[in-house]
């Protein structure tokens, strides 16, 4: 396990301003508050067509791919993205039940394939994380008590 650099970390702080531009944010305000993805026959008809929504969906899936690219190749320190973000998993779960569908008829298997495997390893973190702590909890309860 590599330990993060300030290039990470002033990646990782660029990436923050990134989300944080008016536009990027009215994206993500509509897809994490608004967007409730049904299946994708109901969402076929919007794509492509430029409409607010439509760019909104390309905007925040397009973005946390691109971060999970980074992530992926080693450009942005797994540990310390992993440890700081987790709006890559909201945005998966929601696109998941469709993603396949849309790869076929894009043509494109390998579409937000970055963030697919990315937040896979990221949920895999978090299990770890989770021992890790219960695991510290019970030893730490037993010296208090000893």
């Amino acid at each position: 396990m590599a330990k993060p650099t300030k290039a990470d970390a002033d990646l990782l702080l660029r990436l923050y301003d990134i989300r944080r531009e008016p536009e990027m944010r009215k994206a993500r305000h509509w897809f994490l508050h608004v967007f409730q993805p049904s299946d994708w026959e109901a969402l076929k008809s919007q794509r492509m067509t430029g409409s607010d929504e439509d760019r909104y969906l390309r905007m925040v899936t397009s973005y946390w791919d691109m971060v999970s690219a980074f992530v992926k190749q080693g450009v942005l320190n797994e540990q310390l993205f992993f440890s700081t973000n987790g709006e890559n998993v909201v945005v998966w779960n929601k696109v998941s039940p469709w993603i396949e569908e849309l790869r076929n008829e894009m043509k494109r298997p390998t579409y937000l394939k970055s963030l697919e495997t990315v937040v896979e390893q990221h949920l895999e973190w978090r299990q770890k994380q989770t021992e890790k702590a219960r695991k510290n909890q019970a030893t730490n309860k037993g010296k208090k008590k000893g």
